[in-house]
């Protein structure tokens, strides 16, 4: 079996800073690898996921501009990759709208993981696609979507590149993209209502410039509030763990929300409101709680002291990598045994239900 594991052009594989997409597949790569799969990333050069990797653009581009030279910039990447997989792959998962809309062309069976949330324009795209198998995140996404092929993999990942930190200190932490939907507006004020510091990490994409100077850098001080930029692996665990907990406010339908299991890996609890997955992944009382104001939020910071023991097992039991790999490799099988002709691909045992 060999699994082409298409991802966009324009941020390495792993990332080197921010760039949730390209973890996954970095780690759903890696994973593949050792579970005997033979497996290929298409991403951009600067790349170093330890499978085989080939590109058409050496260099990788961040951030972009969404102009439309981007765009075809894209379009080039996925077409080049589609046609390159099909000489010599037996399925082809690819992670961008661009590359699923060139799957008509293929023989093989094609592979699309939801990495957005829902918007109807899309799901009116994917309505062309029905072959195309779609996984979801989480089961919140699924229930939004009515393509045929469909079941939900929640995502996993490496918890041997996180460690616990068992003596917390005392500041409430924010990590995510600097965005309005995000919530760090919001977190800035649960954490002034709790009388905590908070420290913001994260990437000011230029589209969200206006944003940050009006609503965020007014607060920073350096004391109160800290903005520390983006972080990389270590700087993120060392972030994480030594935090009284993470704050997730979002103000959007959050498909998954992987920054939480990252928390919860370094032995932090989540305070989150309950928009989207976020009751799939946060368990009252275990790893966090969900919190239905910003007055409950700051009371929840004040009073949580779950141990990160407990926190970290929680993770540990429920979104380890080595599930998410297991329950993409099963998918696989299915769906390779079925285009040969041989048992009809059930989604029903997978990991999660099909809608």
């Amino acid at each position: 079996m060999k699994i082409a594991l298409v991802a966009p052009p324009f941020i390495s594989v792993p990332p080197k800073r921010y760039g949730g997409t390209e973890l996954f597949i970095a780690q759903l790569a890696e994973g593949l690898k050792a579970r005997g799969v033979e497996a290929v990333v298409y991403a951009n050069g600067e790349s170093t996921v330890d499978v085989e990797r080939r590109w058409l653009f050496p260099k990788e581009q961040w951030p972009i501009q969404g102009e439309i030279y981007d765009n075809l910039k894209d379009l080039n990447h996925s077409s080049w990759s589609m046609r390159d997989a099909a000489d010599s792959c037996d399925l082809i998962h690819v992670n961008t709208v661009p590359a699923m809309m060139f799957s008509r062309f293929l023989r093989q069976p094609v592979v699309y993981t939801m990495h957005h949330p829902h918007i109807d324009g899309l799901s009116n795209v994917f309505s062309y696609f029905p072959d195309v198998h779609y996984v979801t995140i989480s089961d919140f996404q699924r229930h939004q979507e009515k393509m045929p092929r469909m079941a939900t993999i929640q995502h996993g990942i490496n918890f041997t590149t996180y460690h616990v930190v068992e003596q917390k200190r005392d500041y409430l932490a924010f990590i995510g993209r600097i965005a309005p939907v995000k919530g760090p507006h919001i977190a800035i004020e649960v954490a002034k209502k709790a009388g905590m510091p908070l420290k913001i990490a994260g990437e000011v994409q230029p589209i969200f410039r206006e944003y940050f100077e009006r609503e965020i850098k007014p607060h920073v001080d350096g004391k109160n509030v800290e903005f520390v930029g983006e972080l990389g692996m270590e700087g993120k665990n060392e972030f994480l763990g030594a935090a009284r907990a993470l704050l997730f406010p979002i103000e959007w339908e959050e498909p998954f929300g992987l920054v939480m299991i990252e928390a919860m890996a370094c032995g932090t609890p989540v305070l989150a409101f309950g928009g989207g997955s976020v009751p799939e992944i946060v368990r009252e009382g275990v790893s966090g709680a969900i919190c239905g104001s910003v007055d409950e939020m700051a009371q929840r910071a004040r009073e949580v002291a779950i141990p990160p023991a407990t926190v970290r097992a929680y993770a540990e039991e429920n979104f380890s990598v080595e599930r998410m790999v297991r329950e993409y490799h099963e998918l696989y099988e299915r769906l390779i045994a079925e285009s040969s002709g041989g048992a009809t691909a059930d989604d029903t045992t997978l990991g999660q239900a099909v809608a």
